[in-house]
């Protein structure tokens, strides 16, 4: 598929999707909505993607809805017409994806549904809908230069698209209303002490140390373990413990028999490197 506002490339096992807006710092368009989610069925259904790479091309990561789209809205809302279309819930499952509780099938919450680890890459600015697109990555990592902001409360909004539960899933609700309700910016630094990421590089070798990191998942990890296990992982998040467990005590007898098992001792046993199939 061609693509106008991402670049979109595989390469050892590791599709990199990167967001291609540098002159606006990567604004977040429809055109970019859609794309992104093409790139990630795209990449899900690509036996040789092992690992996904989310990032922003320049020196920015994602500033956010893009400004002209929110003045179109606010005169839509003047003239009468509907404010924004993120209200509507629409049926964004990663088709063949993992099968999770329809929280994770909205318009902008259904990256948990891709089969495959998602790393967000965050090399720059990232604030609101660009900040809330990397919450819903599996995995974070950020470069010395990059500055968050959840910035709603600056433009007049209200914690948008699931922020509201994700953000302080991840960093507890005392530092989740710190942020939400002051916008105010803060660095990689307090981002990884807060725990919303976690790695923090240099920028002159961030992308070097992503890829080494996600290489070494692609090639190292079973892509059925990863598929099971972040499938476990995001339905525990609404779950209780005694549902965990038994889930897990279900998946054990297929993990058992599958042949990412039977390669994982044998690799381990011969000294050699692994050979997963994902079955």
């Amino acid at each position: 598929m061609a693509y106008s506002e991402i670049l979109y490339d595989v390469s050892d096992k590791i599709a990199t999707i990167t967001l291609n807006r540098p002159k606006a710092l990567n604004a977040w368009t429809t055109t970019m909505e859609g794309e992104v989610r093409a790139a990630l069925i795209e990449a899900s259904a690509d036996d040789n993607v092992g690992a996904i790479i989310l990032t922003g091309e320049g020196r920015g990561f994602c500033s956010g809805a893009d400004m002209n789209n929110l003045n179109n809205i606010q005169q839509g809302a003047s003239s009468g017409g509907p404010t924004s279309d993120s209200v509507r819930a629409v049926d964004n499952a990663i088709p063949d994806g993992l099968a999770l509780s329809n929280d994770y099938s909205l318009r902008y919450t259904y990256f948990p549904t891709v089969p495959k680890p998602i790393i967000a890459a965050i090399n720059g600015p990232a604030a609101g809908l660009g900040l809330i697109m990397s919450l819903y990555c599996d995995v974070r990592f950020a470069s010395d230069a990059a500055v968050f902001s959840t910035a709603f409360s600056r433009r007049g909004l209200i914690a948008e698209h699931g922020i509201s539960w994700m953000l302080p899933t991840l960093i507890g609700p005392a530092n989740a209303l710190d942020l939400t309700l002051s916008a105010r910016k803060f660095d990689a630094r307090e981002a990884k002490e807060m725990g919303l990421v976690q790695k923090v590089f240099p920028m002159e070798s961030f992308m070097d140390e992503v890829r080494a990191y996600a290489t070494e998942m692609a090639t190292l990890a079973s892509p059925r373990s990863i598929r099971i296990m972040k499938r476990q992982i995001y339905q525990a998040m609404l779950n209780s413990l005694e549902h965990s467990v038994l889930l897990a005590n279900s998946e054990m007898p297929a993990s058992f028999e599958s042949e990412d098992f039977k390669e994982g001792v044998a690799h381990f046993v011969e000294r050699r490197a692994p050979n997963f199939t994902g079955k």
